[in-house]
């Protein structure tokens, strides 16, 4: 099965709905492609967060989930000082970590994004402001646009007790300034194991940018990174390649 058979057939039930009306009816597509973006769905220029993080190692690594993988990985993808950014899984435990599993929402897993980066070129404070203003809408309770369920929740997996300390500050800076919404609802679960997705996940945003689930609601959050991160924008982006 090709890599576009396969992750038609495996996306969820809503997914698989919007994909249908866009595939069936070419004129429903195009009023979608061109549709306004509305308050839920645009991005919102917020401050980078208040302090930073003191980070000393050459490399350091974040995991993220805001909604569908294919997006949140292909925004951070081109983000200069990113050098590896992996579709997958986190939250639950390592023998329900696939697809099939996972798409139902009963595992913990939530579809995410393990961000490996160079330190001296973008902290986690900047991966941070990306991830709340151009990746997803973090005031979306357990749904993103068309997905819903737990696993499409929005969490922050931190690696260490700084990262955690860190999150939790930086929702409540965002909170207060009261530039979204609704309430941010992102949630900040640490301790918790981050598991690869299948192969046919990986870069799927670079390798299929005409899919009308692409086009519909990734490419606009890559166009959002440029325009209100251009110094953190680079147009080629770092892809996973085999795994």
């Amino acid at each position: 099965m090709s890599r576009s058979t396969t992750a038609t057939v495996a996306r969820t039930q809503p997914k698989r709905a919007v994909l249908a009306a866009m595939l069936l009816l070419p004129a429903l597509a195009f009023g979608l492609w061109n549709r306004p973006v509305d308050a839920q769905e645009a991005p919102v220029e917020i401050p980078a967060p208040a302090t930073t993080l003191n980070e000393t190692s050459a490399s350091a690594t974040a995991v993220f989930a805001g909604g569908c993988f294919w997006g949140v990985q292909g925004v951070f993808q081109h983000v200069a000082g990113v050098t590896k950014a992996v579709s997958g899984y986190a939250g639950g435990a390592a023998d329900t970590a696939t697809y099939d599993q996972s798409s139902n929402g009963s595992t913990g897993h939530a579809e995410s994004i393990q961000v490996t980066y160079d330190p001296s070129v973008v902290s986690y404070g900047d991966l941070l402001q990306i991830y709340f203003s151009v990746a997803h809408n973090p005031t979306q309770l357990n749904y993103q646009g068309p997905d819903h369920g737990t696993q499409y929740r929005s969490t922050i997996f931190p690696l260490n007790d700084e990262q955690t300390g860190y999150a939790k500050a930086y929702i409540a800076q965002l909170d207060e300034t009261g530039l979204f919404d609704g309430p941010i609802v992102t949630t900040v679960e640490p301790q918790k194991t981050f598991y690869a997705a299948e192969q046919y996940h990986q870069d799927f945003l670079t390798l299929n940018p005409t899919y009308p689930y692409i086009v519909v609601n990734d490419l606009p959050k890559v166009a959002a990174l440029k325009q209100l991160f251009p110094d953190a924008y680079r147009d080629e982006p770092v892809l996973v390649g085999t795994l």
